[in-house]
């Protein structure tokens, strides 16, 4: 039989073209989301989401988040800690550095100084020593110098651990006035790693941004800067309300604030009739979301943009199970609004990688045995008989309650329904503390969209920002 051999130049050109083509498709494969949203529900671990998933759609219902299709267990210690804050955890899905607790996107040996107290005696202060620390790079940053647009909203102020992680760096979370100042460009104290500045900003807490006033914003900044009115000298939008978000147009940058001091409202509260406190022009998260989306997607090369439901941890912190559970609700909500709203453009999510996890859990417990169907907030009640089941010493107890807290009694009485499914009930603990802590459990994550399927097993925290920083290429 004659052979015919192929031409040596003939052969190399085809070796050639096979590698070029394999290469080509790796480099798509590593980063084929142009877009990112990472959703962040704050203390969100597992029994507060399978407690949520029960109070709005029963046993046999599904979150939006429990639809996506990649899933994965995300283990959540600090450098110094078997419990994290906020701070390092967050800071390690921006940054992938383990650092100590309160610290800010810095390197692992950074020492967290506490803050001092300006001339009015507000906390806040910036105490972090020269030469403690370097600032860790953030996937934000790396975002904004490939020419992406990135956003950073959530429902506590913008200048509280888990937003701040995505663009600041220093060595105590609770230095807020000088995390504000890291945002204005050009400005005293700005993190030049952002460029000419984050492109979208929702939150409350305007407090850090303005100047102290006695009477009307004896929170204020000391130093007398206002830099809502630097920003807006560099071209942002600035809104205070939800009326003013609506209008915001999309080619400028934008920040919302939508508190004169401290965090938005509970869900709850902001949906109450009438809404409690500055709630009534504050908009959801979901609205925000949706907003940012707008905003953001006026840049060609594609974006990141941070969400967080901030205030499921503080209703936890005070043991507060329903209020908790109507923002880990709302949080929902908002990924379910982002998801409609990317398939508009990006039926297949092709180009969008959607994440959605928690920094940390909490010592929420569903415990008992409680009958199919009774609602989630109400005390426990058997399944056999649908009667009220009882302690040893014959009370009736709650399906949730905390290991550790506030309220604690030194005896427990009967609790009856009416009293339990009360908008400002506060569940039981067992230690007594002034005020409940973070738990130290691995948490959840689901993904779906452009390069979710790298996310799946039990990964360390640091581990999810070379996941994001291999999907979008950066």
């Amino acid at each position: 039989m004659k052979r015919t051999l192929l031409n040596p130049t003939l052969l190399q050109r085809t070796l050639l073209g096979a590698a070029l083509a394999l290469s080509f498709t790796a480099a798509h494969a590593a980063g084929e989301a142009k877009n990112i949203i990472f959703f962040l529900g704050d203390g969100m671990g597992p029994s507060t989401i399978t407690a949520a998933r029960i109070f709005k759609y029963g046993e046999d219902g599904s979150l939006t988040m429990d639809t996506l299709e990649r899933t994965a267990r995300i283990k959540t210690f600090s450098n110094d800690a078997q419990t994290t804050d906020s701070a390092p955890s967050m800071a390690a899905y921006m940054t992938g550095v383990k650092m100590n607790n309160e610290v800010i996107s810095m390197s692992s040996n950074t020492v967290a100084t506490n803050p001092g107290r300006d001339a009015n005696g507000n906390l806040g202060v910036n105490n972090c020593a020269a030469g403690n620390g370097t600032p860790a790079v953030t996937i934000l940053e790396l975002a904004k110098a490939r020419g992406k647009a990135v956003g950073t909203i959530t429902t506590t102020e913008l200048t509280h651990a888990t937003p701040a992680s995505a663009w600041s760096h220093i060595c105590n979370r609770n230095a807020q006035y000088a995390i504000a100042a890291q945002l204005v460009p050009g400005g005293a104290g700005f993190n030049t790693a952002l460029g000419d500045g984050v492109d979208v900003l929702m939150g409350g807490g305007r407090n850090h941004f303005t100047p102290f006033a006695a009477g009307t914003n004896a929170a204020g900044r000391a130093d007398g800067r206002n830099l809502l009115a630097e920003l807006a000298a560099r071209g942002y939008t600035v809104a205070a309300s939800k009326t003013e978000m609506n209008a915001a147009a999309p080619g400028k940058k934008f920040i919302g604030l939508y508190s004169s001091r401290s965090h938005l409202e509970y869900e709850l509260d902001r949906t109450a009739t009438p809404p409690v406190g500055e709630g009534a022009n504050q908009p959801s998260l979901a609205e925000m979301t949706v907003k940012a989306m707008d905003l953001l997607a006026s840049n060609t090369n594609g974006y990141f943009l941070m969400v967080e439901g901030g205030r499921i941890d503080h209703a936890l912190h005070g043991t507060n199970a329903k209020r908790a559970l109507t923002d880990t609700i709302a949080f929902d909500d908002a990924i379910k609004a982002a998801l409609a709203k990317a398939k508009q453009t990006d039926p297949t999510l092709a180009n969008t990688l959607i994440v959605v996890t928690a920094d940390h859990d909490h010592t929420l417990t569903i415990n008992g045995y409680g009958k199919r169907g009774n609602p989630i907030l109400d005390i426990n009640r058997g399944y056999r008989d649908n009667q009220p089941n009882r302690d040893a010493d014959g009370n009736t107890y709650t399906t949730l309650v905390f290991g550790n807290g506030p309220n604690r009694p030194n005896v427990r009485a009967n609790l009856d329904s009416t009293t339990v499914l009360a908008d400002n009930y506060l569940q039981e603990t067992g230690v007594r503390l002034s005020s409940e802590t973070h738990g130290g459990g691995d948490v959840k994550l689901f993904a779906t969209g452009a390069g979710a399927k790298t996310f799946k097993g039990t990964l360390d925290n640091t581990k999810v920002f070379t996941l994001l920083k291999a999907a979008s290429g950066l």
